[in-house]
């Protein structure tokens, strides 16, 4: 009986946040450990499915590094990266697009469906959903009076989200599944993009409730290695200035800056590899991983 009532309090304390978000959109950020092991994978499908079938239309924006890299190892292609991010030649352009919007996409929408939810897979070339630019990178050198200009070739950036495909399938009850390729219709070229700047990108569009990145660490860490719960953009600003925040997690944390200061409400960094992550986020109390607010 003392089992069944705490089943019957965790379904009392999700219950305002279940009315807060009905008919409200999220994008979630899907990578990291979470499409790696199965049982993570099991249950992100699950806990997606569940999400739509109470009221609330999640938008899933996948990466798929390793597995790109696997299939470019195979074809004796070296990967190289600037910045963390893969310098992208043609041929390597086509393997991305063939693993991201293929391989993977399809991988993720099966799983749903599996689930009982009703995924579909696009790539953001679908409906012209992402439209992008060629990336610039620009590095400061000693050496040099003006920065070196690095060419990443087919990495983009999101230069417009038209965001009619996901209105449409939202209407329908679907859950859209997006591999981040975008596409430069003035050129004609198909560019690689990150997939936290993609799910950023399009959480700002569709004006989403929530941006969620699920990674493969608990959230931001403080001065101490503390886990922080709560950071305002000018806050996590601070840090990164004084170095606490650092390396890869400047990038995330940027993203959630960027989305709560265009019109998401909430951005969050969650660990992907805690089981139900998502909705220990959005239904409980306490939540999990850094959550970021507009200052």
């Amino acid at each position: 009986m003392r089992h069944a009532q705490e089943r019957a309090a965790t379904l009392i304390e999700a219950l305002p946040y279940l009315q807060r978000f009905a008919g409200q959109t999220i994008v979630i950020k899907y990578g990291g450990a979470a499409m790696a092991e199965e049982d993570l994978k099991s249950s992100f499908a699950t806990d997606i499915t569940l999400l739509k079938q109470i009221g609330i239309n999640p938008v899933v924006v996948h990466g798929g590094g390793p597995q790109i890299g696997k299939v470019l190892e195979k074809i004796g292609k070296q990967a190289k990266f600037v910045d963390g991010l893969r310098v992208t030649d043609s041929e390597t352009m086509d393997v991305v697009e063939m693993v991201l919007a293929g391989l993977v996409n399809k991988e993720i929408v099966g799983n749903i469906n599996r689930a009982g939810g009703k995924a579909v897979g696009l790539s953001g070339k679908d409906g012209g959903l992402l439209c992008a630019r060629k990336m610039i990178v620009e590095r400061n050198s000693p050496e040099l009076d003006v920065p070196e200009i690095i060419d990443l070739g087919h990495v983009g950036r999101v230069h417009k989200v038209n965001p009619g495909i996901l209105e449409v399938l939202e209407h329908d009850r679907f859950v859209p599944v997006i591999a981040p390729v975008g596409y430069d219709i003035n050129e004609g070229q198909s560019y690689n993009v990150n997939a936290d700047l993609a799910a950023s990108a399009i959480a700002q569009a569709i004006g989403a409730a929530k941006l969620i990145l699920l990674t493969d660490v608990t959230g931001v860490l403080d001065a101490d290695g503390n886990h922080c719960s709560q950071l305002s953009a000018i806050e996590a600003e601070k840090w990164i200035k004084k170095g606490t925040i650092s390396g890869g997690m400047i990038p995330k944390v940027n993203c959630c800056m960027d989305a709560v200061r265009h019109g998401v409400s909430r951005a969050h960094i969650l660990d992907g590899r805690e089981q139900h992550a998502v909705l220990l986020e959005m239904f409980t109390d306490e939540g999990v991983g850094t959550v970021f607010a507009a200052d």
